[in-house]
């Protein structure tokens, strides 16, 4: 079987509307993602910095393939819906790829 691939983007929010964010992914992006072929889960990873909270997606995919369905030919540029956008003071415009190399 091949390796399973984490695909990971952050984001920050200010402290106000980091419930609105998280509300977001759990509402609209988790349910898209759970319907796409190859989509293994997703951890939502959040930090507080400051005055704002730092949110770091990290998506598991069995493919780079499955995640082309899903991110179209620049599988580096982030998807970041409006809805999302609205919400976050800024944003990273690119992904990083990971290849799982060992699950424990």
């Amino acid at each position: 079987m091949a390796a399973q691939i984490v695909r990971s983007w952050v984001g920050v929010t200010t402290a106000a509307n980091a419930t609105p964010y998280l509300e977001h992914l759990r509402s609209e992006t988790v349910p898209h993602l759970r319907g796409l072929p190859g989509f293994v889960g997703m951890q939502i990873l959040r930090r507080a910095i400051d005055e704002s909270v730092e949110f770091r997606v990290q998506t598991t995919w069995h493919s780079m393939a499955a995640i082309h369905a899903f991110a179209g030919d620049d599988l580096e540029v982030a998807v970041v819906p409006a809805p999302a956008q609205a919400v976050l003071l800024r944003f990273d415009a690119h992904v990083v790829h990971y290849e799982v190399a060992e699950l424990a």
